[in-house]
């Protein structure tokens, strides 16, 4: 919002970088530079339009802008494989109060480190990044399981605490609560649970047969193996197809 600042008394200037826009992938390098307007669902489709194998750990939100999750550190569904997307920035390009173009030589360790993740508006415009992509099979898998109290959600939440951290990097599931409608106008609670896999629907079902079978995903993932890495990102937030209970 403009002129609304919790940290200046004086005014000051909002700078729009929105068409800032350029994603450029090396697929050689296994890289690529992305301008700071661009949103995370624009980085994924031009790395997909390079290649079927290589992405980059993004969350699930596709209308997210790159500068505001980097400099947040990143969090998604490939972070337990890749770490967070700050991990995996090797470079970036700001102006700082000088007017001057850094690169990460030029800034030093100590300022490259504070953008990602320190919030990147706070020591300069940090106006495009320099990414390392990662490998992504040609073929992932998803799914959505939902639990109402009497489906035993309470315990299964309960066992997933202690199974998540135990899974293959290669998994993630994310749990959500949330209030549901019971009958007669009561309200109660249900828990979904969210995954993907890098990997086949068979090999997942089997895993998840040995490793947390309370989630009774025993039904063959029919419809929910995606093979491009440009599904990624609606795979995980916005995917109801092929859903279990």
């Amino acid at each position: 919002m403009e002129g609304l600042s919790y940290v200046a008394d004086a005014s000051f200037v909002v700078i729009d970088l929105v068409n800032l826009k350029l994603v450029d992938v090396d697929v050689k390098s296994r890289t690529a530079w992305v301008e700071r307007g661009a949103r995370l669902g624009e980085l994924q489709y031009r790395i997909a339009e390079k290649s079927g194998t290589l992405g980059f750990p993004t969350g699930t939100c596709h209308t997210v802008g790159v500068g505001g999750y980097f400099s947040g550190g990143g969090h998604g569904p490939l972070s337990r494989k890749y770490g967070l997307a700050a991990d995996d920035i090797v470079d970036a390009r700001l102006i700082n109060i000088n007017g001057e173009i850094l690169d990460r030589k030029s800034m030093g360790e100590d300022l490259f480190w504070a953008i990602r993740g320190g919030g990147g508006g706070s020591f300069g415009i940090v106006f495009d990044w320099k990414l390392k992509l990662v490998h992504v099979p040609s073929t992932v898998t998803v799914f959505t399981v939902t639990k109402a109290p009497q489906q035993n959600a309470t315990q299964i939440v309960h066992r997933w605490q202690y199974i998540a951290p135990k899974l293959s990097d290669d998994t993630f599931i994310l749990a959500t609560i949330s209030r549901a409608e019971a009958s007669e106008g009561q309200r109660s609670i249900q828990v979904t649970f969210r995954a993907l896999f890098l990997g086949r629907s068979d090999m997942l079902v089997s895993l998840m047969d040995k490793q947390f079978p309370e989630l009774g995903l025993v039904k063959r993932l029919h419809g929910n193996e995606l093979d491009s890495v440009r599904c990624l990102l609606r795979s995980i937030h916005n995917r109801t197809h092929g859903d279990f209970a």
